[in-house]
């Protein structure tokens, strides 16, 4: 099935990314892991998302799932959803660069009755031919924006 024409400007992410990455916020202990990432395209104006990450020792650690939509050629919405009780909608605007594109998102956060509380994200990704760096900050538990992580991934497949 043939790739949906709003994909094109995001085409570049569709397949597996594998890399480190490293944590840091004010209430915890900064910590390293390894994040995958997968993005594929089933013949709609979106693409599937399903992240996960892994301690240096092998344990899991997170995942998230979710859909990055193209709207109009350069705006984006990522809406996502999280075990940890969040769903979170983002929304930002491609930046195209000579072999990818850069964007910054910022989200709207709903947080379940027993999930800690998350006021909002901004996550930027990066995506520069065969890498793939992304970061994420938060407003959560009484701290404000913050970066928290933070990782470069390459292709996969």
């Amino acid at each position: 099935m043939p790739m949906h024409p709003a994909l094109k400007p995001v085409s570049g992410l569709i397949g597996t990314w594998r890399g480190a990455g490293r944590g840091e916020y004010p209430t915890i202990d900064s910590f390293e892991y390894t994040e995958e990432v997968t993005f594929a395209e089933a013949g709609k104006p979106f693409l599937t998302y399903v992240q996960k990450t892994w301690s240096p020792e092998g344990a899991p650690m997170h995942t998230e799932t979710g859909y990055l939509r193209v709207c109009d050629g350069s705006a984006l919405e990522f809406v996502l959803s999280q075990p940890t009780g969040q769903t979170e909608l983002a929304e930002g605007t491609l930046i195209p660069a000579a072999d990818g594109f850069s964007c910054e998102l910022h989200s709207r956060v709903m947080n379940s009755a027993s999930a800690k509380h998350v006021d909002k994200t901004r996550r930027t990704i990066e995506l520069t031919g065969d890498v793939l760096t992304t970061s994420f900050a938060m407003a959560a538990v009484g701290v404000p924006m913050t970066h928290h992580l933070a990782s470069e991934m390459r292709r996969a497949n």
